[in-house]
């Protein structure tokens, strides 16, 4: 059984959906925007992801409801993170145990609060890794689940092959998440690659909206893009 099978079975027994190579040195450039040269030595990143139930993502369509809110935030959010991180943390050990360089990644944990961003983007690993494109949104979106899937990455210089089919975006028209998104900072632009994310999200208009609600006394979440997407409707 080779390296990679036994994380995939690892995968299986801890529930998780995805697990996938993708190779980075292509967007080296990108990274070391955000992380400088803490992650450039990695050649390729695993990506992890774990599917959200539906029944707490459509829980997200009467907002208006605390106990709604509270369970999406406890387990579309706080407990997938931590399942992802922990997962991370086995798999690195593995991986390092096996004679390789590695460096999990959390799964949600921001390095630049101005720009909102982390060491990596977890949807640009999954992208690459061939696991969907990235949407108006700026989320990835899964041809079977949509945007309704948490991601986590794991660099590393281990030998897995890299995926090579990077699938192209199926949004066309679609705007139904750029009309739901109540900060109205989706501005309805395709994804192209290597465009700053900024030509098509308004970070700073979603970071008021949640500033906003935060006054409101409310739970600072949202979801509306993701709620929305026709992808991850059943």
């Amino acid at each position: 059984m080779s390296l990679l099978e036994r994380i995939q079975e690892l995968g299986d027994i801890h529930g998780i959906d995805f697990i996938g190579v993708a190779g980075i040195s292509q967007v080296q450039n990108e990274i070391k925007q955000i992380s400088g040269q803490l992650i450039s030595d990695f050649p390729r990143a695993l990506s992890i992801g774990i599917v959200l139930q539906d029944s707490i993502v459509n829980l997200l369509k009467d907002r208006d409801t605390y106990e709604n809110v509270l369970q999406y935030k406890i387990h579309a959010y706080d407990v997938i993170n931590s399942r992802l991180d922990n997962f991370a943390s086995i798999v690195s050990s593995v991986i390092q145990r096996n004679g390789y360089k590695v460096m999990p990644l959390p799964a949600a944990e921001r390095i630049d609060s101005n720009r909102v961003c982390a060491s990596i983007s977890h949807k640009l690993t999954a992208r690459l890794a061939g696991f969907g494109w990235i949407g108006k949104n700026c989320l990835l979106i899964n041809p079977k689940y949509g945007p309704r899937i948490r991601w986590t990455s794991i660099l590393t210089d281990a030998p897995f092959e890299e995926n090579k089919e990077i699938l192209e975006s199926r949004c066309g028209n679609c705007d139904r998440c750029t009309k739901i998104c109540p900060a109205q900072a989706i501005l309805g632009r395709n994804y192209v690659e290597h465009e700053p994310r900024e030509v098509r999200f308004d970070v700073k208009k979603c970071e008021e909206y949640f500033i906003k609600i935060k006054e409101e006394g409310k739970l600072q979440i949202c979801g509306m893009c993701q709620y929305a997407c026709p992808f991850g409707k059943k």
